[in-house]
């Protein structure tokens, strides 16, 4: 893990976070700046800066987790739907050097719009 990576130390638990999934390979938690409520970051535990450099095993534990808590987020905020979206690269506005899928509960007028 990158010692300088925000999303490493809160894996490692340096960082306090408030968790809404873990497997061995995975984490999920509530982002610090939410687009809206419920908005939730899905990472790699591994450090890994692009989704193109996951390791295949790692992928398919990340979209599965994506994939058994999704639904969750959007019923627990009473959300009917949900924008999903990995930022990949600075330059595609990657904010944080960790690969990690954003899960945006939406809903009717909500005007977050489309990416």
């Amino acid at each position: 893990m990158a010692d300088s990576c925000v999303f490493c130390a809160i894996v490692e638990g340096r960082i306090p976070s408030h968790k809404v999934y873990e497997d061995e390979k995975t984490l999920a938690f509530l982002d610090i700046h939410p687009s809206a409520p419920g908005h939730t970051l899905v990472i790699p535990k591994a450090h890994v800066a692009r989704v193109e450099d996951l390791l295949e095993e790692d992928a398919r534990y990340l979209f599965a987790a994506l994939h058994r808590i999704v639904w969750r987020i959007q019923e627990a905020v009473g959300a009917p739907a949900s924008t999903i979206s990995i930022n990949n690269g600075r330059e595609s506005g990657q904010e944080v050097p960790h690969v990690h899928i954003h899960v945006i509960p939406r809903g009717k007028g909500d005007r977050g719009g489309i990416i």
